[in-house]
């Protein structure tokens, strides 16, 4: 999973192709918690990139975005928004399959 490096980066990859973008935070233990799925779940969906946002570096964007609980996800393809799954609470990992399945 690559790391989200600037606003710019974010418009472009939003409004070209088919990402997920990941917000999370080094201090989020329930981020933590995910970590160890995300490789086997990017390999399993292909057909997105995913992006991580780190949620303290890019503030901004999490409350242009109304993302105010992490771990976050937001699917765009081509600009247009497919789908969130913004909570403040712990994703599982079929929630998180669940999720891209239904975009």
């Amino acid at each position: 999973m690559k790391n989200l490096e600037s606003m710019e980066q974010f418009t472009t990859l939003k409004n070209e192709g088919k990402h997920i973008f990941l917000f999370s935070a080094d201090w989020c233990g329930d981020c933590r918690v995910i970590e160890p799925i995300l490789p086997g779940i990017e390999a399993a969906y292909a057909d997105y990139s995913f992006v991580h946002i780190d949620r303290d570096k890019f503030i901004d964007l999490c409350v242009e975005n109304d993302v105010f609980g992490i771990p976050s996800f937001i699917a765009y393809d081509n600009g247009k928004e497919l789908g969130r799954f913004v909570s403040k609470d712990r994703k599982t990992e079929q929630e998180i399959k669940d999720f891209i399945e239904s975009l």
